[in-house]
């Protein structure tokens, strides 16, 4: 049982709250059954795991997944619910967390439906939207400049799962963003003022889409780069959500990609 603060697996684990450290580490910190089965259903086996027992013995789902943890040879630590409590970001912690490898899937060598996420502040959307590409099909997502960290803890929770099924990168700058796109990709920027309408695309095409943040759109480069598309709307909004921006345009691109699946059988 870790009673201590100063327990040195205890800090280490603490460290991975820092981005920097994680980047370093090349390992990141889960909290809950939910994400810590998602990640060894993807075949990342956990390097280690902190459970409290009394929270676990009460939480059939957790006390399933640490034996089955146990099983596979996982070393797992009991520690107490206070020391427990500087792992969790959560306001009522599940009483487990993992230390996992970050995720690193392997991206496709031609990409035919890229997402990029450009200058998206908000952890919450930058989750929607990387959960949001999942389930539409999306091949890789690209996190540019200015855009949260992939494995902030609340885009982690926001994703459902999403970055350990999902071959995800992040940009520096709009060069490193260009390595990764095909030369034959046309990009469309999610715009609410834009003349052409979203649906009037062809997403059949090897496409990219590109959704900027909220407070400042956009960064130059994307702009010029990419085609403005909109969604029409009617009454006195004047913009929607950033996540849910992007998720209508995806599930259209999905719609047409499926329909075309449907046709070609």
């Amino acid at each position: 049982m870790i009673t201590s603060p100063t327990n040195p697996r205890l800090k280490e684990a603490r460290k991975l709250q820092n981005r920097r450290q994680r980047q370093q580490a090349g390992r990141l910190l889960l909290e809950g059954v939910r994400l810590i089965n998602d990640a060894v259903q993807s075949g990342s086996l956990p390097d280690l795991v902190f459970f409290v027992p009394e929270t676990v013995q009460t939480n059939q789902p957790a006390l399933r997944l640490l034996d089955q943890l146990q099983t596979s040879g996982v070393e797992c630590l009991a520690c107490v619910a206070t020391l427990f409590a500087t792992l969790s970001e959560t306001v009522t912690p599940q009483g487990i967390a993992a230390v996992v490898p970050l995720p690193n899937l392997p991206s496709p060598s031609q990409p035919n439906f890229t997402l990029l996420l450009d200058q998206v502040r908000d952890p919450g959307n930058a989750g929607t939207l990387l959960r949001s590409a999942e389930a539409a099909g999306v091949d890789l997502v690209l996190f540019g400049a200015g855009t949260v960290d992939p494995f902030n803890d609340k885009v982690i929770r926001a994703g459902m799962g999403a970055h350990f099924r999902l071959p995800l990168r992040i940009c520096a700058d709009w060069a490193a963003v260009q390595r990764w796109l095909a030369p034959e990709q046309q990009l469309y920027l999610a715009q609410a003022d834009a003349a052409v309408e979203y649906d009037q695309v062809d997403w059949r095409l090897p496409v990219v889409l590109v959704v900027g943040g909220e407070a400042e759109g956009a960064s130059l480069p994307a702009r010029a780069s990419a085609q403005p598309i909109a969604i029409p709307m009617l009454g006195q909004v004047e913009s929607l959500n950033a996540g849910v921006a992007g998720a209508i345009m995806l599930f259209e691109a999905a719609r047409q990609r499926r329909q075309a699946s449907g046709a070609l059988h």
